[in-house]
């Protein structure tokens, strides 16, 4: 195992750990709007990458990749949609933490694969082999046992799983640098922060001042991009299936906390629609594993 694999490894744990422990952060600035946190979030993370752009000396990198964008519409369209996706599911994510749906999150980063690959069949028409197939099924009838069982449709699972399968999609189709990407993300939707911020403070319903929640907000750019980063670092040295496995760590704590942490009811009815889940998420692994054997140079996928 070379160096830059062990790397890899760690850098993509540190990812999904930080990923998976986020309920925490968001319930610290719980006295804010979601929409606000939201907002705020989209500026500090669009400052925090700019200087990360200097301090890592990409700028010549990063005006490369503008220009680039420019010069092709139709990728920039792409890259601009994505931010506004990733920004659906970074307000799912925290309207969900401050309304007790943890549970709802780790379930939706659960089925993101699943979704991932269906997203895959219908717009890059990829072919599954019968476990993959196996998989998808059982996660639709783990969805449709809550939604007939418990009269609870996991809209908000949906949702991230959706958001986010879809915006890995349109990074999938837009091959520029990794930090790049990102800031050129945060710039795209820094306008809509801007003018939501904007008009609270016009309307005098801001809820910034001088308390915990508005400390702990000062670094959620951090908290957003940090992450990410690693992700990205991790994802160039390790092989996309190994990925595929490691992201189960996030919404393994997500539903951890959702239980021990913050308290949140569990019945009989959410475990069977976990189970279903799980058994998918093995059964997808195993297709996973199957086809790292087949491929021939598993590192560089």
């Amino acid at each position: 195992m070379n160096t830059e694999f062990k790397k890899g490894i760690v850098f993509a744990f540190g990812a999904y750990i930080l990923w998976g422990v986020l309920p925490i952060y968001w319930d610290l600035i719980r006295e804010l709007g979601a929409f606000e946190i939201l907002a705020y979030r989209i500026v500090l993370s669009m400052i925090f990458m700019l200087f990360v752009v200097v301090f890592t000396k990409n700028t010549e990198p990063f005006k490369r990749d503008v220009h680039q964008l420019f010069t092709n519409p139709i990728q920039l369209i792409a890259i601009i949609a994505a931010g506004y996706v990733i920004t659906i599911n970074w307000g799912t994510f925290i309207w969900a933490v401050a309304n007790g749906h943890v549970l709802q999150t780790s379930l939706g980063y659960y089925i993101n694969p699943l979704v991932s690959i269906i997203f895959a069949l219908i717009f890059l028409k990829e072919r599954f082999n019968k476990l993959e197939w196996i998989a998808i099924a059982l996660a639709v009838i783990g969805v449709l046992y809550m939604t007939l069982k418990m009269g609870v449709f996991p809209g908000i699972s949906l949702l991230l799983a959706s958001s986010f399968g879809l915006y890995g999609l349109i990074k999938k189709l837009v091959p520029i640098d990794a930090i790049s990407s990102i800031t050129i993300e945060c710039i795209a939707t820094a306008p809509a922060g801007f003018i939501y911020l904007w008009y609270i403070w016009q309307q005098g319903s801001s809820s910034l001042g001088v308390n915990s929640s508005s400390f702990w907000l000062l670094f959620s750019g951090a908290i957003t991009a940090i992450p990410l980063i690693l992700f990205s670092a991790g994802a160039r040295r390790i092989p996309l299936s190994l990925t595929g496995f490691i992201q189960y760590i996030a919404p393994t704590l997500m539903f951890v906390l959702g239980i021990f942490l913050f308290k949140e009811p569990f019945n009989i009815d959410q475990l069977v629609t976990f189970i279903f889940i799980w058994i998918g998420i093995i059964v997808y692994s195993i297709s996973q594993y199957f086809k790292i054997k087949k491929d021939k140079n598993p590192v560089i996928r």
